[in-house]
């Protein structure tokens, strides 16, 4: 390709040359003025050589760089062995830019001196000179000569790409610019900096100062820090120096100046001139950093008067920063500055990200990309035919060659696209899943969940009895059977076989694992584009139109999959494309052999695409052919592959093939290729309709002749009616099992687990005969037991299911007890009624309860037992504690009233002050000293919250108590975990179901406005949209803003719409926490209030509790609090004291805390505590202030609770644990002390074991 440009040059007609003519006389005079002309010539000659001399070395001289000055000040003399005659000088200014590290040095102007396109030689110019001049030729309608450029196409596209390349080098560097400090502050150029500061209230005022000081400490870190030499100085009304003279950089002039920072305030108005002023005095100083944020005392002319007579023989350049600042007046005095002292300008504004490209570095940069950009408009415009005035030719020989290529080339291709195909022939002939599932499904293996429950499940009945002449009711007995939703609505009533259950599910896992083979299956190879080809005759319809030319290879790819994956196995096939004209492979089907595949997919690659889509055309060809009619070769099933909608309406598409297929075993499948949207400047189909319609139509297209419907993309498959058919069994086998749950559950409550061990029922023998009173004994009357006494009575008798343990006592005891039972009560009595011995055995005395009924046998009457007598009681295990895993979204006061110690049983406290034998000391006067009870040397002794209790739980029973406290403390660790994870470690869980949330955006919140705005988001997302929390939002500064008029459902685009109304939050003003209550007590229908803030409101605190009381008195809703990064007590404080009024929750974010950690490190630790390793190191009860590691004192009510429950659970863990060590203490002592004594082992709150009494 070369391009020839032309440009008209008019040509006058020569004029002839006349010359004077001699004349005769005069002629030594004449020879004498050729004598003078001559030397005057020659004279004239060589002025014009001087003056040409003088100007190249003017030329030579300006190219010179400017003089930089040398810094002499505190200057060392260089070493006598560096000294060098070698004038690397001119060397060293010839490769200064190139290197990285320079450039970042560099401001934009001495970057630009070696990357702009005039030094890398792209400019228009440039592109001209590469063109060759040719013979002028003349133009056909004006009759004048042009002259003809020649270029070479290579030339062009180089030079194209270079040009792009530069202004991908230019947009690196815009994007350098805008990283870090330098987006705030610029490139600082030069190693001695002077920084000014403006702290004028109004660039101080609410809501900047934090934010500006945390920039200029960013600045000192990133740019500051690598300098030389440092100057601070604050200015206001009057100038605040930080030091006297400017500092060597180092560790310690950096801390000092971040100190300053830190410690800035406002200083009043803006004296600019004042401050320049003093920073001209100060000696030793390179480059000026002026930051301003406010507008200046002084006008723009004197300023720049000033700057300008003082900037004579003067190198400092003024290096000006706009920060924040929205006034022009501001913004051209700060880039008049810059501009008379040779420095540049920086503009930051938060409000408009457009002003920062009005900078000195951005601004050239864009200048330099627009230059760029012209040029290569210029080279588009020469390849369309125009330059400018002039005439261009685009000449290109190959077009024609290039036309007669097919598109495909064109296209990016997978590697081998070219090559035979690779026939794999299948196994098995596939089905579809609706036919696969009549052979695999549930019903047809057996597993549907009505069929298995169906031989003991029992309608309701109800009949007429002849014998007793009544309506009779089938009633089931109590615990006998679990009612059950039957599949047509009614109730019947089953026989729950858990066996039978457990193995229903296990078969049930087994077949979805199947299921999800299969969904893996039809996933993958030629599947996934065109489903399962299931039919014996099968006819393929490809949509070629010439909307898919750009999709032409991915096309013949996926045919090509196809026939070698699935078409082998196949009686008879063919293949038509449809665009404007039908094309057939071959006139009729034929026998899939490895030739005619092979010849298919030659046939396939020399297709092009061309046309709209006459689906019609190919549907008539495909079921309108005489040939297969005389053959006897009917086509089974139709696959059309397309990407749009047909050409012709879909009714009578529809039609038609309702039509065709009627008495005829023909199936019409739909594939829908997802391709991205028609450009408008491509072709435009026939019909045009969105990817939805489309699917739509085709969808219907498929249904109407019993077919399948297969959607899918480049990314995978949006929709299988295959796959959707295996999904809905794999749903109905989930709710199988989920109903499956439900009967087990509902057994279990109502049988308890200590029921399975009962005994079987035994016949009650008759209570023995009371002997006859002895004489002399006078029977006193008891007073008839009261209703109430009674009941209470029978229930305890209800409750006392397991047999109690069985304790030893002392003979005296028993001895004394007898006799102080015979000197009260009749011998009858004692010997009949129970006693309080617990070594005696207790005769039961509850009687079973029978009912009696008519049996059908006439009037024979049966019996039936109701109540049967208790079983004998033992000692008591400890219980199997059973926490679900999955998190419930309640408060943790609701939680732990399900899930606590106390409800779980495991109180150790209440476990070992159960036992009634106290450890009793008493005085012997005979041996003149204080005996224990025989107890003592058998069970130890421990210290119960005062009391010295024997304890009765034996080493096996402590070790099942710690398992299963071990169980729970790890439970809790988990739900501490939620509680300190997503978005509840800032606002809590949300519990409640219509909710207000009221967001403080005051100034104040500036700090930590883009924390909070993304934590609102996983808010949003993570609890309210999950859990159907209906919500709302207020927002308040000094005024209040109502997201929506009141609560909505949280759909998933209201969710989106809630995060982008967040995501304008900006802060200002003040908190206005009171109108933001009363504002969202308006609301009609809510259950709570959650308000989060980061301190006390404008209001007083106690007008805000009393107003709330006053609004809430009829309303009773929940205002849960929220404290966001705040540190204040008082206002935590009030915070506290309003969710506490309300019965709210308050609830304080721990950023130090890590949940995660402190779990790890106490799983891995297993819960031992080092002080508690040996027994002679007994950690205190009930405080344990050494356990390691501890929890933090968490403010949040759900996090204080919860963590309580935490370190209550590890100290009756380590308490456990010491008892046991106890028992292996007091065996030792025994074994060391030989026969049994009197003396007993102790340990009370933080004691050793010590003996209570000397061996006697």
């Amino acid at each position: 390709m070369f391009i020839l440009i032309g440009k008209v040059h008019e040509f006058d007609p020569t004029k002839r040359l006349v010359h004077p003519g001699h004349s005769s006389k005069g002629t030594e005079n004449k020879q004498d003025e050729k004598i003078l002309i001559a030397s005057k010539i020659a004279m004239e000659k060589g002025y014009e050589e001087m003056m040409k001399r003088y100007a190249s070395q003017q030329k030579h001289l300006s190219k010179r760089p400017n003089w930089v000055p040398v810094r002499t000040r505190n200057a060392e003399e260089p070493n006598e062995l560096t000294v060098t005659n070698v004038n690397q000088t001119r060397d060293l200014f010839r490769v200064e830019g190139f290197d990285g590290g320079a450039a970042e040095q560099q401001t934009s102007k001495e970057w630009l001196r070696t990357h702009n396109i005039e030094n890398v030689k792209l400019t228009l110019k440039d592109l001209v000179n590469k063109g060759k001049i040719c013979r002028p030729k003349t133009n056909s309608e004006t009759g004048k000569l042009q002259q003809h450029i020649q270029f070479e196409a290579v030339d062009i596209n180089e030079f194209e790409y270079k040009l792009n390349l530069a202004i991908e080098t230019y947009t690196k560097r815009i994007k350098w610019l805008l990283q870090g400090s330098k987006k705030i502050f610029g490139l600082i150029k030069g190693q001695r900096i002077a920084m000014l500061v403006d702290c004028s209230d109004a660039n101080f005022g609410f809501g900047r100062v934090s934010g500006f000081q945390d920039s200029l400490l960013h600045l000192l870190d990133e740019q500051l820090s690598k300098k030389k030499g440092l100057y601070l100085a604050a200015f206001g009304t009057e100038i605040y120096p930080l030091w006297k003279n400017a500092m060597d950089v180092n560790c310690r002039s950096i801390e000092q100046a971040k100190e300053w920072v830190s410690s800035l305030k406002p200083r009043g108005g803006c004296n600019l001139l004042k401050a320049l002023k003093h920073i001209y005095k100060q000696p030793d100083i390179s480059t000026v950093l002026l930051i301003v944020g406010s507008v200046p005392d002084q006008g723009v002319n004197v300023l720049c008067e000033y700057v300008e007579q003082m900037g004579v023989g003067e190198e400092k350049q003024i290096f000006t920063v706009a920060y924040d600042c929205n006034n022009s007046h501001t913004v051209n005095a700060l880039k008049q500055l810059a501009e008379h002292s040779g420095g540049n300008f920086h503009c930051y504004a938060t409000a408009s990200e457009e002003q920062i490209y009005t900078g000195t570095d951005i601004s050239l940069l864009l200048s330099e990309i627009q230059k760029s950009q012209d040029v290569i408009n210029k080279i588009k415009s020469m390849r369309q035919g125009l330059l400018g005035t002039a005439l261009v030719t685009v000449m290109n020989e190959i077009c024609n060659e290039v036309a007669k290529l097919p598109q495909s080339r064109f296209l990016p291709r997978p590697p081998g696209h070219d090559l035979p195909l690779q026939i794999d022939v299948p196994q098995f002939i596939p089905h579809t899943s609706e036919a696969w599932l009549a052979e695999n499904g549930l019903k047809a293996k057996g597993l549907d969940l009505y069929q298995v429950l169906a031989p003991n499940a029992y309608s309701y009945r109800e009949e007429f009895i002849p014998v007793i002449r009544k309506t009779v009711q089938s009633q089931v007995h109590q615990k006998a059977m679990a009612q059950f939703t039957w599949h047509d609505g009614s109730t019947k009533n089953i026989h729950v076989d858990m066996t039978q259950l457990f193995e229903y599910q296990k078969q049930l896992g087994a077949t979805v694992k199947i299921f999800e083979k299969r969904i893996d299956w039809l996933s993958l190879a030629s599947r996934k584009i065109f489903g399962t080809i299931t039919g014996k005759s099968v006819l393929i319809l490809v949509d070629l139109s010439l909307s898919n030319t750009n999709y032409l290879a991915h096309i013949q790819h996926s045919v090509r999959l196809l026939l070698e994956q699935q078409m082998a196995n196949k009686e008879y096939f063919n293949i038509i494309i449809f665009g404007t004209e039908i094309k057939k492979w071959k006139p009729t089907l034929v026998r899939p052999t490895p030739e005619n595949l092979q010849a298919c997919w030659r046939w396939i690659l020399d297709q092009q695409c061309s046309g709209s889509r006459d689906f019609m055309g190919g549907v008539h060809a495909a079921l309108e052919n005489d040939e297969e009619a005389k053959h006897n070769v009917d086509v089974d099933d139709l696959y059309l592959f397309t990407s749009g909608i047909p050409d012709q309406s879909a009714d009578i598409v529809n039609a038609y093939l309702e039509e065709a297929c009627a008495g005829r075993n023909l199936q019409l499948h739909a594939i829908l290729f997802n391709v991205d949207d028609y450009d408008a400047h491509g072709a435009i189909p026939g019909r045009y309709a969105n990817i939805t319609k489309t699917a739509e139509v085709l969808r219907t297209l498929a249904h109407t002749t019993r077919g399948r419907f297969h959607w899918f993309r480049e990314t995978g498959i949006i929709e299988s009616d295959d796959i959707a058919a295996i999904s809905l069994e794999i749903e109905k086998a989930l709710n199988f099992s989920k109903k499956c749950a439900l009967l087990v559950e509902s057994v279990k409550k109502k049988y308890n687990i200590e029921e399975k061990y009962k005994n079987e029922m035994k016949a009650l023998c008759a209570p023995p005969k009371h002997p006859a009173l002895p004489p002399g004994t006078i029977m006193k009357a008891l007073p008839a037991p009261k209703h109430k006494t009674m009941k209470q009575r029978e229930d305890s008798q209800d409750q006392d299911e397991g047999p109690k343990a069985l304790t030893w006592r002392p003979s005296s005891a028993k001895k004394s007890e007898e006799k102080l039972v015979a000197r009260i009560r009749p011998q009858s009595a004692v010997e009949h009624r129970p006693s309080k011995d617990p070594m005696r055995k207790v005769k039961s005395t509850t009687k079973p309860q029978q009912a009696f009924f008519y049996t059908d046998n006439k009037n024979d009457i049966g019996a039936v037992y109701r109540k049967y007598p208790n079983s004998k009681s033992v000692r008591k295990n400890i219980k199997m504690c059973m926490i679900p895993d999955k998190e419930d979204q309640l408060s943790t006061k609701e939680w732990l009233r399900m899930f606590s110690l106390h409800k779980l049983k495991l109180d150790l406290n209440k476990m070992v002050s159960g036992p009634d034998c106290r450890h009793v000391s008493k005085p012997v006067r005979t041996l003149n000293k204080v005996v224990d009870a025989r107890t003592c040397n058998i069970f130890p002794t421990v210290n119960v919250q005062g009391t010295l209790k024997h304890l009765q739980l034996l080493p096996s029973e402590l070790k099942d108590y710690e398992e299963q406290t071990e169980k729970v403390l790890r439970r809790y660790l988990k739900r501490l975990q939620w509680l300190l994870s997503g978005s509840r470690r800032v606002f809590g869980s949300v519990v409640e179901k219509k909710i207000v949330l009221l967001l403080d955006t005051s100034g104040s919140m500036d700090p930590y406005m883009d924390e909070l705005k993304k934590e609102l988001a996983s808010l949003i997302w993570d609890q309210l949209q999950r859990h159907g929390i209906k919500f709302n939002m207020i927002r308040f500064s000094k005024e209040c803003e109502r997201w929506k008029p009141k609560i909505v459902e949280p759909a998933e685009q209201t969710c989106h719409d809630a995060v982008k109304w967040v995501s304008t939050f900006v802060s200002n003003g003040n908190t206005c926490t009171l109108d933001a209550l009363e504002m969202a007590f308006e609301e009609p229908d809510i259950d709570a209030i959650y308000l989060l803030t980061d301190g006390k409101p404008d209001s007083s605190t106690a007008l805000v509790l009393h107003e709330v009381e006053k609004l809430n008195t009829d309303r009773n809703v929940i205002v849960n609090t929220i404290s966001f990064n705040c540190d204040d007590s008082t206002a935590n404080s009030f915070l506290k004291s309003l969710s506490k009024s309300t019965g709210g929750r308050y609830h304080h974010c721990h950023h130090t805390f890590d949940a995660h950690l402190f779990a790890h490190k106490l799983l891995t630790e297993g819960f031992v505590d080092h002080e508690c390793a040996n027994f002679s190191e007994f950690i205190s009860f009930p405080a344990i202030p050494q356990q390691h590691p501890a929890l933090p004192d968490f403010e949040s009510d759900d996090l204080r609770l919860l963590g309580k429950e935490i370190t209550q659970a590890r100290r009756y863990l380590a308490q456990s644990r010491s008892y046991r060590a106890m028992y292996d203490s007091l065996r030792q002592m025994n074994d060391e002390r030989g026969p049994p004594s009197h003396s007993c082992v102790t340990v009370g709150a933080g004691n050793k074991p010590r003996p209570l009494s000397a061996k006697p």
